[in-house]
């Protein structure tokens, strides 16, 4: 058996057909699956009778010398749990993470989905065990081997971060073993939509009215993608639409005006539910509209910018986002009617139908 070095790693060709295992001569149980296409790091254990493979990441994402101090970490951490009796109730992650989307003021459904889908796509491996068997040594291998993706990465973990101190506070765990994980950094895109011209020009020749009706709310509104997708004629009022249950956890009324009402008026009839319905979705709505150059978000950002180039104050904009307030007073005190906010809505829309126009 070689030591599993950089070199033996990167000079190791892929195998011609099946699973080569390449065990290493000095770190007991780190192994190097060689694939066809690809190369694995794993750690590999025998424990009570039953083996134990935890993964550590694909090469070269993980160099050797990681994989390495990775394995090192994991067969210190099993040599310590070793005749140790896990914590008697400690719930399992697929347990904790029922009671953590089970809490009755979580977000959305749409944010529901969002939770469990990121678990049993990057920790499906973990659901089982119980939360104090998860290792800062698996947790930091883990999100390593997720760097192709570096928001995935974090967006997974930060969810299984809430996930663990959710249940922390009802059962004696330690800290969550994220602490572990250098988080990696990421810039928000931040991009707009430049040339609303342009953007006009390709809405109208989209082929589904339905989708162009969508876009078109999304950028004279603000609203996030899932809150108009899932947008529902019962909370379609004529002076405001309502929308039950937002990212931030609370319920939220959006002031409209006449150009909302143009833009949805032909949609009615089309469903008796759904404000976006698309017969050929399990759900009755619409769950992909036809993509533009522009990102949904990049309308959200449109939205909020052409309404402050507009003059209207960062704070009033945050209120038609549904953005917290920073301030205590904003928070808590100050709570402007929907007749108080949709004179900035008017000011907004007159200013994109605007820019629109001009091209």
């Amino acid at each position: 058996m070689p030591k599993l070095t950089e070199t033996f790693a990167r000079k190791t060709p892929f195998a011609a057909a099946g699973t080569a295992k390449h065990w290493d001569t000095e770190i007991k149980g780190l192994v190097l699956f060689v694939g066809k296409r690809s190369k694995t790091w794993y750690f590999q254990k025998d424990m009570s009778g039953e083996t134990k493979r935890t993964l550590i990441g694909r090469y070269p994402i993980i160099s050797a010398d990681a994989a390495r101090q990775t394995a090192m970490g994991l067969a210190l951490d099993m040599s310590r749990g070793a005749g140790k009796v896990i914590q008697a109730g400690a719930p399992t992650l697929e347990t904790a993470m029922k009671a953590y989307l089970a809490r009755p003021k979580l977000r959305s459904d749409e944010h529901k989905n969002d939770i469990e889908g990121q678990f049993r796509k990057h920790l499906k491996d973990w659901l089982r065990l119980p939360l104090d068997a998860i290792t800062k040594a698996m947790v930091a291998a883990r999100h390593a081997s997720m760097a192709e993706v570096p928001s995935a990465a974090n967006h997974a973990f930060r969810r299984f971060r809430a996930v663990w101190n959710h249940a922390r506070r009802t059962h004696d765990l330690p800290e969550c073993p994220t602490m572990a994980i250098e988080w990696y950094e990421e810039r928000p895109d931040g991009r707009t939509i430049e040339d609303l011209a342009a953007w006009g020009g390709a809405v109208d020749a989209l082929p589904n009215p339905i989708h162009a009706a969508y876009y078109r709310l999304l950028l004279f509104t603000g609203l996030r993608k899932s809150e108009a997708l899932a947008l529902e004629w019962k909370h379609v009022h004529p002076d405001r639409i309502h929308l039950p249950m937002t990212k931030n956890g609370r319920s939220f009324d959006l002031p409209v005006v006449d150009i909302h009402h143009a833009i949805l008026e032909p949609l009615r009839g089309l469903s008796s539910q759904w404000v976006f319905p698309s017969p050929k979705s399990p759900k009755g709505r619409l769950t992909s509209p036809q993509p533009l150059a522009w990102s949904p978000h990049a309308h959200r950002r449109t939205f909020a910018t052409v309404a402050m180039e507009a003059g209207i104050l960062e704070e009033i904009v945050g209120r038609l986002l549904n953005h917290t307030p920073l301030s205590i007073t904003g928070q808590r005190y100050a709570k402007p009617s929907l007749d108080a906010l949709r004179p900035a809505m008017q000011v907004a829309c007159d200013e994109v139908s605007r820019r629109i126009a001009s091209g």
